[in-house]
């Protein structure tokens, strides 16, 4: 059997296991702020979710942030983390294809998925800022991550992001707005380094202003030819920032696609290899070398 075909099948049967699972079958939510987020006071509007009519489920309406977890078999982990951030232009998320999917297959592939809930800004009078909320929302996910490593078997020096679309967006951004942790934080999650250690930008909005300095984090970039200029000629540019920086990065063009391909049984190769392309350039950047 050729890979092409061993991979599709590898991917229909992810996405059948997030799509049959029972709600008692699928990881439970981690709140970010059990207390309550902050900039979230007061808001009490439940959590919307939505079927998109394709055998998916979109998000919105979100003020309790959080994170779930799909921690790989034991015997199969190889320590590494990544912060999986799904798009939505800021107004919903595309839960499934961006999300559970995601982190389900690279849970069996011994990468810990945690996919990100966070706070939307452009939703209808959202009053949550891009910048301000949503970024401090990756943030505290890395954080609280890194807090919990050794519980969960992980190695807090390789949690990183990756995001689609305007989840790419605030992967960047996490990635370019980072500290070492708050000194002297009452709460200790907070006391975690926010930096990740990778980042995946998957056709991420936002490429004209993303920042990319000598420091940054490395990083695996895909888009499809297809997709707007803002995106595929703006991701080609952030690959050059990338080189020209000398930053290790990975860029992937792929020639159909259009926007929002995400992980579905419908994407097929060239597009739908992408994940493959991704566990391989984090394995040969050493991200999934066991301790």
């Amino acid at each position: 059997m050729n890979t092409p075909v061993r991979l599709l099948q590898a991917i229909v049967a992810t996405i059948a296991f997030a799509s049959t699972a029972s709600a008692a079958d699928m990881p439970k939510e981690i709140q970010l702020w059990p207390n309550g987020a902050p900039g979230s006071e007061g808001k009490t509007a439940k959590e919307l979710i939505e079927d998109t009519g394709r055998g998916e489920q979109r998000v919105s309406s979100i003020h309790s942030p959080s994170i779930t977890a799909f921690l790989p078999a034991k015997d199969n982990a190889t320590g590494a983390a990544v912060i999986v951030i799904p798009g939505g232009g800021h107004r919903f998320l595309s839960i499934d294809s961006e999300g559970n999917n995601v982190a389900h297959w690279l849970s069996e592939r011994g990468v810990a998925g945690f996919v990100l809930k966070h706070r939307l800004a452009r939703e209808t009078n959202s009053t949550y800022q891009v910048e301000v909320h949503s970024l401090q929302d990756v943030q505290r996910a890395i954080r609280l991550v890194r807090s919990r490593a050794a519980e969960w078997g992980l190695d807090p020096a390789r949690v990183g992001v990756l995001g689609f679309s305007a989840g790419g967006e605030l992967a960047a951004l996490a990635a370019a707005r980072h500290d070492n942790g708050i000194e002297g934080a009452t709460d200790p999650v907070d006391r975690q380094n926010s930096r990740p250690a990778f980042q995946a930008l998957l056709y991420p909005g936002g490429t004209r202003n993303m920042v990319v300095e000598s420091n940054s984090p490395p990083a695996f970039l895909a888009c499809a030819y297809n997709d707007r200029a803002d995106i595929s000629e703006g991701l080609a540019n952030v690959y050059l920032k990338f080189k020209q920086a000398g930053v290790n990065a990975e860029l992937h063009i792929y020639s159909a696609g259009g926007h929002g391909f995400g992980l579905r049984t419908s994407n097929r190769t060239p597009i739908g290899s992408w994940p493959a392309r991704f566990h391989e350039w984090m394995e040969q950047s050493g991200f999934l070398k066991k301790s």
